[in-house]
């Protein structure tokens, strides 16, 4: 099974997506957004930006 977006709103009125594997697991959770279009343009941003994203060590 593929792994799919998320998108709800939380207890505080702000829109967020969260990132689940395909066995259901979250692996990625959003930052807060106003509207439900800014939160669709989050997950429209990790879908074209991240497909094939270097993996680095952080400091």
């Amino acid at each position: 099974m593929a792994g799919k977006f998320e998108l709800y709103t939380d207890k505080a009125g702000e829109y967020r997506f969260r990132l689940k594997a395909g066995n259901g697991e979250v692996i990625a959770i959003s930052e807060g957004y106003s509207s439900k279009s800014a939160a669709l343009n989050g997950i429209d941003s990790v879908k074209r930006n991240a497909p094939d994203a270097d993996v680095v060590e952080a400091d």
